[in-house]
Formats: C-alpha cells, structure tokens, sequence
C-alpha cells in the first residue's frame, strides 16, 4: 500500500497535493527525506514524516544535524527507562567529540513567548488566539537528568538544544543557562557549528560509538512501549 502511495506522491496524483505551489513543496519534502538516513533511524515512513507537524519538525532538525558529519552520531526517537519504570521520549540526540546534544523540537507557528524561569510558555496567534504549553527548558533538562543517571556522565557533558519551526516568530525569550539554547530551525547549523568550535572534546571515536551503541537500544520502540508512555502521561495529566 504505502508502494503505492509514494508511487502516487511522485507522479502528482495525490489529492493532497493538489495545486501547483503545495505540490512542488511536498516534492521537495520528499525528495530531502530521500536523501537522509531518517527514515533509517527513526522507523517513520515517508507519508508518517511528511503529514505529522511533531515528525516533520524532527526530521528537518536531523537533516541539519547529518550535514555536520559523519564524526557525529544522531538518535532520534529514543524512548528512555526511569527509575520508577516508566519512560521517557527524548526526540533527538547527537553523540559528538564535544558532547551529547540533546534536541527538543517544537514544530510550531504564531509568536512565542518564554521565560527558562517559567512553567508555562505562550504560543499567540493573529487575532489574540493563544495557548500555553510546558516549558520545552524544563522538559528537555528531564531527559538530560535521566541520561546523566544511565550514561554516569556529568552536567558538563550535554548541551539542551530547544528548536523551534521557522514558522513560528520567536518574540521575547529569557533564558539563563549558558548550556541552553533556544532557537529557529533556520540558524540552528550555524549556532551548534559555532558551540562545537568553543568545547572541549569529552569522547574519543571509541566512546562515541560504545555511547550510540547504548542508547541505539532505545530506539524504535514498539507499540506497547509507546503506549504505555502515552498511558503515563495521561496519569500524571487527567
């Protein structure tokens, strides 16, 4: 079936690419997805990455991150154990010399307001339409600590990258931590380019690879394990 659908995608038939602009943007989706390992790491088919805001915005932030090189190691998707038995969804990771970066992706649009200080973040629309959602700060420093805890790294060690879409204008942002950075996708290759060049090196090539290697079992989790996350989050937030 999906054979078919792809098939469908590249000769233009799709129904949802109808009209010439769309249809040439979601080519040029398709054709970058073709050209990453994506799909690879992350198990997410093409019609799953293209049509999913979430996944879209992982993949566009993995795309970057497999142009700096092969010396770096990318994750995405990793489902990581607690100590309380449950789990925690970490969306991308990139092993490097430098560091462990971990990525939180916020394929978002309208004005975005943000305070690391803060438990809430605003996301506004035109028109006075706004909604408050968890700061990304805090939930990505949660998947740092459990990392920390299953790797025995130290604070030193990881960087927590919070990228949001170029759609979205990011309007007053506060943040503190010299180890965070929040940002749009669009300059997101060169900041990191720019971070990387003024760390020390923590990992030798072995050390990265013993480090993937670890962290690669948690990837592509299975149905059961992905619900049973989704579960827990419904328990802590009825």
């Amino acid at each position: 079936m999906e054979i078919i659908l792809i098939f469908l995608l590249v000769v233009g038939l799709c129904k949802e690419f109808s009209g010439a602009p769309t249809k040439q943007k979601k080519h040029k989706r398709y054709n970058r997805y073709q050209r990453t390992a994506y799909n690879a790491a992350s198990g997410n088919s093409v019609f799953d990455t293209l049509f999913d805001d979430g996944k879209y915005g992982e993949f566009l932030i993995y795309s970057c991150l497999e142009d700096l090189g092969d010396a770096h190691k990318l994750l995405t998707n990793i489902y990581m154990p607690k100590v309380n038995g449950t789990t925690t969804e970490i969306d991308l990771i990139m092993i490097s010399a430098t560091g462990i970066y971990v990525f939180e992706s916020k394929n978002f649009s309208g004005w975005i307001f943000g305070d690391e200080n803060s438990k809430y973040w605003k996301q506004i629309f035109r028109g006075g339409r706004h909604y408050q959602f968890y700061n990304p700060i805090w939930q990505n420093k949660k998947h740092i600590s459990v990392l920390k805890q299953h790797l025995g790294l130290g604070d030193e060690v990881f960087r927590s990258y919070i990228v949001f879409s170029e759609r979205c204008a990011l309007k007053k942002m506060s943040v503190y931590s010299p180890e965070v950075k929040v940002m749009n996708q669009d300059v997101l290759a060169c900041e990191i380019a720019e971070d990387m060049m003024q760390r020390p090196e923590f990992f030798t090539p072995l050390e990265i690879e013993q480090i993937y290697n670890e962290l690669s079992r948690y990837t592509q989790a299975d149905d059961e394990t992905k619900q049973a996350h989704i579960d827990a989050i419904k328990r802590r937030n009825p």
